[in-house]
């Protein structure tokens, strides 16, 4: 019974001290986020990190856990490289293509890590997952806090619409962590996960991020964009989800990102 309350109480002073810490920054709320995305349910959040402040439109729907579909990717490349399963080295990393014809060309041939995080490709991580292994995969996901930390719906499939979930806030909480160094990552390797999702650097500003969609009956009802703005003597932590009856893809929550990022003036 003691340790039952030790831990019982371990759990609530972790759940404290987070909320403690979002009080303790500045916090913006916007309600205009339907003017982003007309007829979509979803959420928009962004850490300021020399600001020390938050901004969120539609608060509420940031902290519903949903599945990262293909944003996990992050996370499962770096689980990849820090157990030895990658190399640091790209060109180590290849997985050779098992023949099944996927209706993405860019799926259909050999893929190093590189090229997998480029094109999404589902086959890749699936095979790495499988070569982490569960306990190892676990481990990782209970020491790093991981949304709710559930594989139980299948090694290979737990990220995709399955039982893993995980809210916008927390994916931006996880990616300061990230960046601060207090997750169990070598910096080497966190080097190579964040080359592998820049998606533009110019004029001294890039932006990373890594998009994630969800099918559901073959229509697409969840759409993810998370990710990081890296300005000279600032950074900006932010995490996009929507969700409609179809059209809710990554690629739409990307834009959607984008939009914003450039009406606060930070892109």
């Amino acid at each position: 019974m003691k340790r039952v309350f030790l831990a019982l109480f371990a759990v609530a002073l972790f759940f404290l001290s987070a909320t403690a810490s979002v009080n303790a920054a500045n916090f913006v709320e916007r309600r205009d986020f339907e003017k982003y995305a007309p007829g979509i349910t979803g959420t928009f959040i962004m850490y300021d990190e020399a600001q020390d402040q938050y901004t969120v439109f539609n608060e509420p729907q940031s902290t519903i856990r949903l599945s990262p579909c293909s944003t996990f990717k992050i996370y499962n490349s770096l689980i990849g490289l820090e157990t030895g399963v990658l190399d640091i080295e790209d060109v180590y990393t290849l997985f050779p293509w098992n023949g099944k014809k996927y209706s993405f060309p860019a799926w259909n041939r050999d893929q190093t890590l590189a090229a997998a995080t480029r094109d999404s490709v589902v086959w890749y991580f699936q095979e790495l997952a499988s070569r982490i292994g569960d306990k190892r995969m676990q481990d990782y996901l209970d020491t790093i806090e991981y949304g709710n930390r559930d594989i139980s719906g299948g090694l290979t499939t737990f990220w995709l619409r399955s039982s893993l979930q995980i809210s916008a806030r927390e994916q931006v909480e996880l990616l300061r962590r990230l960046y601060a160094g207090t997750l169990p990552f070598s910096p080497d390797n966190i080097e190579v996960v964040k080359r592998n999702i820049t998606v533009s650097e110019n004029n001294g500003i890039r932006l990373l991020g890594k998009t994630g969609s969800g099918l559901e009956d073959g229509e697409q009802k969840l759409g993810w964009f998370v990710g990081c703005v890296e300005k000279p003597g600032n950074r900006y932590f932010f995490a996009v989800n929507i969700q409609a009856p179809d059209g809710a893809t990554g690629g739409k929550a990307r834009e959607i990102s984008k939009a914003i990022l450039k009406d606060l003036g930070i892109l």
